[in-house]
C-alpha cells in the first residue's frame, strides 16, 4: 500500500509540474532596435549625462549613440546637440557631425559655442 501511495505522489507532482520554458524566438534587428519615444526631459538628462561621461572616457562612440538618444527623448536639447557633434566629429563623421552643429545651432542662435561653430562650419566644407 505504501508503495502505491508513493507511486501516486509521484505520478501527481510529475502531472502538476509546468512544462520546461520554451526558448523564446530570435529578435529581428529591426523590431528589437524600433522604440517609441515621446518627450522625456528626465530620460534625456540621463543619457546626456552618460554620453559626458564616455565622452571624458574618450568613447567617443558611445557618446554619440547617448547623445542620440538624449535629442530623440528632447530635441530641444541644444546641448546634446553640440556635444553629439563634438562626438561624430573626433570618429571621422563630418557630414553627420555638421547636421548636430546645424542643429545646435538653430536651438541657440546666441548659444555659447554659437560663434565658434559658425566659424568652424564656414572653414570646412
Amino acid at each position: 500500500m505504501r508503495l502505491l501511495c508513493a507511486l501516486a505522489l509521484v505520478l501527481a507532482r510529475s502531472a502538476a509540474q509546468e512544462p520546461a520554458p520554451q526558448e523564446p524566438p530570435e529578435e529581428d534587428a529591426g523590431v528589437a532596435a524600433a522604440r517609441e519615444y515621446a518627450f522625456n526631459p528626465l530620460q534625456a538628462e540621463k543619457e546626456f549625462k552618460v554620453g559626458v561621461h564616455y565622452a571624458r572616457k574618450g568613447s567617443h562612440k558611445a557618446a554619440a549613440m547617448r547623445f542620440r538618444e538624449a535629442v530623440k527623448w528632447n530635441p530641444g536639447m541644444a546641448e546634446a546637440w553640440l556635444r553629439l557633434g563634438e562626438s561624430l566629429e573626433k570618429q571621422g563623421e563630418k557630414k553627420e557631425a555638421r547636421e548636430a552643429y546645424g542643429k545646435y545651432l538653430e536651438l541657440e542662435p546666441e548659444g555659447k559655442s554659437a560663434r565658434q561653430l559658425r566659424a568652424k562650419l564656414a572653414r570646412k566644407p
